[in-house]
């Protein structure tokens, strides 16, 4: 049932991903600022509008971040349950470097049973489930079932022979906190390179296999992270809280994130 679930997702990241293109291909994307002064675009909003479409049979519960976030009163008590960002990256989509994503994850109480990374300016597609494990397509444009998709997809982590120690860290966001970690690595591992990424593209890095370590020392929220968070685990990776032990959990009473780390296994902070 979950693989199920999983295309109708990746079906719903591909068709939302050309809701977002046709704005980007536009001159005028209706900048708001909400009320934590995020940027927000008509985008964000077609994005969402098109998952919901998709996704919504009354019999899983929504969590978007443009949408209505139930009361945790109510979401406590949910079993099977979506977690969404129809645009993660507004700020990198304003500046139209393509580096944004439409994150999609499917949640379990407090974690993910597998999550879709859909890029919509290269194509690229991440999906997981958990007793698949993760995957990539370096370009897809047309839904397809999912057992073809993972013939056609390659198994993460991916195969690479490099010797240097790879941080990656937030394009828009690069805390003191990370600036101090990165310097801490340098200094135990020496030959470090760090690359910036913007939105949930950071976490993919990791499942990858193209970076060693993602630290987030700045504000996230769930719908940012789930479906990143799913790819990760799927492709044999930790997602910690700052501690390096303790998992990242989802659906609290706050939806934000503590600070965390993506990283793998058997590595210590």
């Amino acid at each position: 049932m979950n693989k199920d679930l999983i295309n109708k997702a990746i079906k719903a990241s591909i068709l939302a991903g050309n809701e977002i293109l046709e704005v980007y291909s536009t001159s005028d994307f209706q900048i708001e600022t909400k009320s934590d002064n995020s940027p927000l675009t008509i985008a964000d909003k077609r994005s969402h509008n098109k998952i919901i479409e998709v996704l919504d049979d009354k019999k899983i519960p929504i969590m978007s971040e443009e949408g209505i976030i139930a009361d945790y009163n109510e979401r406590k008590n949910w079993d099977l349950y979506w977690c969404i960002d129809p645009l993660d990256g507004t700020k990198e989509f304003i500046k139209r470097n393509g580096e944004f994503t439409v994150n999609i994850a499917l949640m379990d109480k407090n974690k993910p049973l597998g999550g879709v990374i859909y890029v919509p300016v290269t194509k690229e597609l991440y999906f997981s489930e958990n007793t698949i494990g993760a995957y990539k397509i370096d370009s897809i444009t047309e839904v397809k079932d999912i057992d073809e998709l993972i013939n056609m997809a390659n198994k993460l982590p991916l195969q690479n022979n490099r010797e240097n120690f790879i941080i990656v860290a937030s394009r828009s966001h690069l805390s003191t906190e990370t600036q101090d970690f990165i310097n801490k690595m340098q200094k135990r591992f020496g030959n470090v390179e760090t690359i910036s990424k913007g939105s949930s593209l950071k976490l993919c890095m990791v499942a990858e296999g193209n970076a060693d370590i993602y630290p987030r020392f700045a504000p996230t929220m769930e719908w940012d992270t789930a479906a990143g968070t799913a790819i990760a685990l799927g492709a044999g990776y930790n997602v910690t809280k700052a501690d390096g032990i303790t998992p990242l959990d989802y659906n609290k009473e706050d939806l934000l994130n503590p600070w965390f780390i993506v990283m793998s296994n058997g590595f210590e902070i």
